[in-house]
């Protein structure tokens, strides 16, 4: 088992952020693995600086992600991850397009994102819209 954040992080505009990840070249959401003694809250405020060089100020969570996904490592262990989804709603600073984990980065309008997704984007940023419009913290 694996556990970790992933961030939705919107420019003025309402445009999301997303990270072209160096590992596989798709646009997702800045996420990643919590490190040992770290709360997720804290991973999830890693994760942005790491992958964006934005310091965000404050989060709220809205989802939590186990699924029944199962992974494989490339040492060849399978593993289950869980991430939690935290919506950015305060930061600062000036956005760095490359990082050691990515290629670029940028904010995209939510009708006009880059088309070699993650496969988790479009869901959490369904999962947010929903929470904003009222449900329930979504557990899946």
């Amino acid at each position: 088992m694996t556990i970790g954040a992933r961030a939705v992080v919107r420019d003025p505009e309402g445009r999301v952020l997303l990270i072209q990840r160096n590992d596989n070249a798709r646009w997702a959401l800045p996420a990643g693995s919590m490190e040992l003694g770290q709360t997720l809250r804290d991973c999830a405020i890693r994760e942005v600086y790491e992958e964006t060089g934005l310091t965000a100020h404050a989060v709220t969570p809205f989802a939590l992600y186990s699924g029944e996904n199962l992974y494989t490592n490339p040492y060849g262990a399978t593993y289950q991850h869980v991430s939690l989804a935290c919506r950015v709603d305060s930061w600062s600073g000036e956005l760095v397009r490359v990082t050691d984990e990515t290629l670029d980065a940028g904010f995209y309008a939510v009708d006009e994102l880059p088309s070699d997704l993650s496969g988790s984007v479009r869901p959490t940023l369904a999962d947010l819209a929903r929470f904003e419009a009222g449900d329930a913290f979504r557990l899946a």
